[in-house]
């Protein structure tokens, strides 16, 4: 399998811990929401669905981090995730994490790896 690249936004959307950027992604041919972040200098992306039941993560749009800007955290049932690796810390998502996407930035846009079939 060869990734394609689609363009998710500018680069300079996001500051570490702060607003994310959502988007949509089929996964499993749904369409699913989809949000990157910016951590510790790098853009990470997850499917925007609570590991404990699938609801959205942001109480407000794009408002992904905990108030201390630490973590990411579930608003609807306080979960929190490690914004590196999406893995449950505490809360009610009892060590299922979040679902990881790939991401590249470059040129100061980011894009999102598509898996797509060899030809």
């Amino acid at each position: 399998m060869a990734g394609t690249l689609r363009l998710i936004g500018r680069s300079e959307a996001l500051v570490d811990g702060g607003p994310g950027l959502r988007f949509e992604v089929r996964a499993a041919g749904v369409p699913q929401g989809a949000f990157a972040v910016r951590w510790a200098g790098q853009v990470r992306a997850y499917l925007n669905r609570c590991g404990h039941v699938p609801v959205e993560l942001d109480w407000e749009e794009g408002r992904f981090f905990d108030a201390d800007k630490l973590y990411l955290l579930c608003a609807t049932h306080g979960a929190l995730y490690d914004p590196a690796t999406g893995a449950c810390l505490a809360g009610r998502c009892q060590g299922r994490g979040l679902a990881p996407l790939a991401v590249v930035e470059r040129d100061g846009h980011i894009y999102l790896v598509e898996e797509s079939p060899d030809p």
